[in-house]
Formats: structure tokens, sequence, C-alpha cells
């Protein structure tokens, strides 16, 4: 488990990031964390593996206080994944790009050789598997970093804005690769602006605002709430959206869970279709 308590952290210029954050994460937990630009979310990632510590307060990870381990120790556990991929790609080739981590951590040759060939496949990057990574796209770096990382099977995955520049595809291959990684226990945590696929893949939502933890609970329940989307500088999901104009035909308040909302909708568009033919 990795467990904030009262965690306040100040940057050398005086801005204060966080603000009594207390947080717990365990093995299978899937985990969205969002808020406006500069609410405290990449500071947060990052103490949760120890690259910053906290001005006030503690994180343990697993027991382990962050200021008295190692980074490298606590990489072995954590792995955090930048949104700009190229603060941690410097290998020749993609495949020696995800075969180091593997290699440092002392994997056997043939488990790191299988690993690498396991991880490129899962996140479609065969193809480049001899290319250099720094010739590849913005969204096809970003899935190289990824991989680096999951290669190395991680018991706790941050992710910096993972769907920056993936299209469609990518997003359902990613959202699949976590929701593998959840069913194994391993525990998930993106940071990100993405409500769309926060929605779709309905983990539990934190939502930040001026470095202090406003609301937490299922996507579906507070990304439908208007007002804490709002002060998070958010925009609701389109599905919410169009449930809430719903409500003004019969749709019932209530209802925030989507695949309850869409047999509800298809009820009433057969008693609509009925109508129609019973006046024809």
């Amino acid at each position: 488990m990795i467990t904030l308590e009262k965690v306040s952290f100040t940057y050398r210029s005086g801005q204060r990031a966080l603000q009594d954050i207390d947080l717990n994460l365990e093995g299978g937990d899937f985990i969205a964390i969002m808020g406006e630009n500069g609410a405290g979310k990449t500071t947060l990632a990052k103490h949760l593996n120890g690259l910053l510590k906290p001005s006030q307060g503690r994180v343990l990870v697993d027991g382990d206080d962050t200021r008295k381990v190692s980074v490298a120790r606590l990489s072995r556990k954590v792995g955090l994944v930048f949104q700009n991929p190229d603060h941690l790609l410097f290998s020749e080739t993609v495949k020696d790009e995800v075969a180091f981590g593997l290699k440092n951590f002392g994997f056997a040759p043939e488990v790191v050789h299988n690993q690498v060939i396991r991880t490129l496949e899962a996140l479609g990057l065969s193809e480049y598997a001899e290319t250099s990574p720094f010739l590849l796209s913005g969204g096809e770096r970003k899935r190289v970093a990824l991989a680096a990382i999951l290669a190395t099977e991680p018991d706790y995955l941050i992710l910096d804005e993972p769907t920056i520049g993936q299209d469609y595809q990518q997003k359902e291959r990613l959202r699949n690769f976590i929701l593998q990684l959840y069913s194994q226990g391993k525990a998930v945590v993106m940071i990100t602006h993405d409500v769309e696929f926060v929605a779709e893949s309905n983990p539990k939502v934190i939502l930040l605002s001026q470095g202090r933890i406003v609301a937490q609970g299922p996507a579906d329940s507070v990304l439908s709430k208007d007002e804490l989307v709002k002060k998070a500088s958010l925009v609701r999901p389109q599905m919410s959206r169009l449930f809430g104009e719903l409500t003004k035909y019969g749709l019932p308040s209530d209802v925030v869970d989507v695949h309850r909302a869409r047999i509800l909708l298809e009820e009433k568009l057969s008693e609509a279709k009925v109508r129609v033919a019973q006046n024809s």
C-alpha cells in the first residue's frame, strides 16, 4: 500500500503545491487524478515514487518512508511514466529502451528478451523494435516510454497524461492494458484531463483544486456533478451531459450510471415507437 499522511509540499519558490493530502493506494486500485492546470497533480505523482519528498507529512510505500529510501529502490515497486516521453527515452532503439530497466534490475537475458517481445506486442510497437525512438511520433514515443516501465511489472503504475497524442484505437489498447493490470491486482493511477477516457473506464476519481482534494468517488458519480467539475476546470463527459438534457424528457434525474441510463433510454425509445405506431 502507498499511504500519504497529511502531505503538504512547497517548492523553493514559495509556491504551495499540495496541502494536507490524505490518500491510500493499494493493489487492485484504479484511480484517475484530475483537476485544473496547477492543481498539484504531477507534484502528487512525483511523491508516490520519492522523486519529491513532502515538506510536511509523510509518504509510505509498503511501509517504507520515501524520505529514507532511494528512488532506485522505490522504482522496483512504483513505475512513473512522465507526460513528456523525452524525459525518459535515451536508447538507440525501441527494443533497447524497453530492455534497459529489465537489465538494470538484473533479470536473466531470456527473461529480458521474452518480456520485451510481449510488451512491444501488447502496445502495438513490434514493428518499431529496431527503430530509434527519436524517429517516432510523439504518441508513439509516449507508448515506448510506457512500454519501458510496464516491462518491469511494477506493483504500482503512475501514468501522467497517458492519452495525449493517442488516437481512439490506441486509447482502447491502453484501456484494455490498464484493465488487465487491474485484474492482476496491480494499482494504476492516471493523471489526466481526458474526461471521456475516464468516463468510459470508470475508475475512482480524485479531484484536486489548488493543491487540495475536493472530491473523490466513482467517475460516473463525480463527473456528473456540475459544481465539482467546474471547480476542477473540467467539462462533463458527453454522455453525462446528454443524460442531463434527457432528464427534461422523462429520464430520472438521479441516474448517473451509464449502463443503467442506456437501458432506460432504450425503454423510453421503445415506448415512443409504440405511441407513434398507435397514433398512425
